[in-house]
């Protein structure tokens, strides 16, 4: 994905936005803008006047700022990509919002190309399993110890991608420890044998690389889209 002359405005400088902007930099994207939450609710017209400067937000906040940072976003008539998880039971409500602005937004539980490659393989391995005599499945995701949501929202999405598949849910364990960036590990079990799927990050630069490649498919955009649309997959 091209891009060149991309201008982009980070919300949130937790690890994502760092990481971000350290590849942005590094790439000749230029960053017109850094607001932590507490730069956005003390000053919104300040906000305004930095995001209005950007082709792409890309927000990676806290799951209560989502639904505020969306709208601030459509009120400058800048489309987002948002990284932050944790709010999806807004996403009909945020959704409605944005095509109602002529807005755009990009959504993803995570921007590693592997995830969502994983997401597809998910959906199709519980498909094919869900007609075999006495499987089942289970996800583990692991992640840092300073991680807020559990489950994470790439394991709710694994999860469900394999329960529509395999006809029924699929349970969710979740391990917070260290500094692990994420893994995932899907297991669908099967009296005499097992089928897993698993998928380690080993950088968080990965989810950096992979926001900003939706962030310059983004551009220019109206609609609702997620990472599946970036790369021409099929499925939610």
């Amino acid at each position: 994905m091209n891009d060149h002359g991309l201008r982009i405005a980070l919300l949130g400088m937790g690890r994502m936005g760092r990481e971000i902007r350290a590849l942005a930099e590094e790439r000749g994207v230029e960053v017109v803008a850094a607001l932590d939450e507490a730069d956005v609710r003390p000053d919104p017209a300040h906000a305004r006047a930095a995001l209005g400067s950007a082709d792409v937000v890309l927000d990676f906040t806290i799951p209560e700022a989502v639904v505020d940072n969306v709208a601030l976003c459509m009120s400058v008539g800048c489309p987002v990509v948002v990284g932050t998880t944790g709010w999806y039971d807004r996403l009909d409500e945020v959704a409605s919002m944005v095509r109602s602005s002529a807005g755009g937004l990009l959504w993803a539980a995570n921007f590693s190309v592997g995830v969502v490659a994983m997401t597809a393989l998910a959906r199709r391995a519980g498909s094919l399993l869900r007609g075999a005599s006495g499987f089942d499945a289970h996800l583990v995701e692991t992640h840092h110890a300073a991680k807020k949501d559990a489950p994470s929202g790439t394991g709710i999405v694994l999860a469900n991608a394999a329960g529509e598949g395999l006809g029924r849910d699929v349970p969710i364990s979740s391990v917070r420890t260290g500094h692990v960036p994420g893994t995932h590990e899907l297991v669908f079990d099967g009296p005499f044998e097992q089928l897993v799927l698993r998928h380690d990050a080993r950088n968080r630069r990965v989810f950096a690389d992979g926001a900003l490649l939706a962030a310059a498919w983004l551009r220019g955009r109206t609609g609702v889209y997620t990472m599946n649309d970036v790369l021409g997959l099929e499925g939610p």
